[in-house]
């Protein structure tokens, strides 16, 4: 155990995060998404919500605040208007620890295609359809 670090944060997740760099993605995703096998770095949450994960993640991470959008969601029932729980949660979360920013909703082939380009795919056990999320990584500042 460390101190001040959320739990969920398990040593694999937290070499992956570790190691990204400025511009880097993590995708969160949901127990039903299907993830290459073929994909280098997939952490395993397995019963732990996309949306503690997603907490957990941004308690160490910083969201890209420098490009049009540092967080995305898939379009659901090709209305993207529509915002499900799940979304409002999410969007939440990233607002709560990058204020001004929020989710960015795209296509479903987009997002899938997002997802494959990203740096580590943590899959949970998340079981709300369309309960996925990816983060940029942004630039962690010097002190002051």
């Amino acid at each position: 155990m460390l101190i001040g670090l959320d739990p969920l944060l398990s040593p694999d997740l937290l070499h992956a995060l570790r190691s990204m760099g400025h511009r880097q993605d993590v995708a969160i995703v949901d127990a039903n998404f299907p993830c290459d096998p073929g994909h280098d770095r997939i952490v395993r949450l397995d019963g732990v919500s996309a949306t503690d994960v997603l907490a957990a993640v941004l308690s160490v991470l910083p969201v890209e605040m420098e490009e049009p959008a540092g967080a995305w969601r898939m379009i659901a029932h090709d209305d993207p208007g529509l915002v499900l729980p799940v979304f409002a949660e999410f969007d939440a979360l990233v607002e709560q620890h990058a204020p001004g920013r929020g989710l960015t909703a795209i296509e479903p082939d987009e997002f899938k295609q997002r997802v494959l380009a990203s740096y580590v795919v943590v899959v949970t056990g998340e079981r709300r359809l369309y309960g996925a999320v990816v983060v940029r990584k942004g630039v962690v500042q010097p002190p002051k």
